[in-house]
């Protein structure tokens, strides 16, 4: 009974150890995974950018939901027309990882500067919550939730 219960013990700290040390790795994976994300916005890599999102995305950006399809619409028109990114400051990233190691919920304000086709700049202050899921052994966004508010 003694070493039952000692091996017991063993497997259990084996796999929390194991666990704990994916875990870290997940949210080393997902942190910096975030800011690529918001760097790639930043930078108008609209490629790279939208490779980020899960092909079924949820999408809801303050004004409601939008379409993934429609998003990229938006974005390249926003392009094309002279317009785009002038800053993209990520602050306050947290992440953390689901038991599974297969799930991570990012959250951080973003504080956005944007140029129009004609110029005009706007900023705002913008508070996310990405949710990542890793599939095939690739993580993607599957969900994005951006709130937003005029800066000060």
């Amino acid at each position: 009974m003694a070493i039952m219960h000692g091996r017991r013990w063993l497997v259990a700290l084996l796999f929390a150890v194991s666990a704990s040390a994916y875990g870290q790795d997940a949210e080393t994976t997902i942190r910096q995974a975030s800011l690529d994300f918001n760097l790639a916005y930043e930078n108008d890599e609209l490629e790279k950018y939208f490779g980020y999102y899960a092909d079924d995305v949820t999408i809801w950006l303050t004004e409601g939901r939008v379409s993934l399809e429609d998003y990229k619409k938006e974005w390249y028109a926003l392009i094309a027309s002279g317009g785009g990114v002038e800053e993209a400051r990520v602050s306050d990233l947290r992440v953390q990882v689901g038991p599974s190691g297969d799930t991570a919920v990012a959250t951080y304000v973003a504080d956005v500067t944007t140029r129009d086709g004609n110029g005009d700049t706007a900023s705002e202050r913008a508070w996310e919550t990405d949710i990542w899921f890793k599939r095939g052994g690739e993580w993607k966004i599957a969900h994005l939730h951006y709130t937003t508010r005029p800066a000060e």
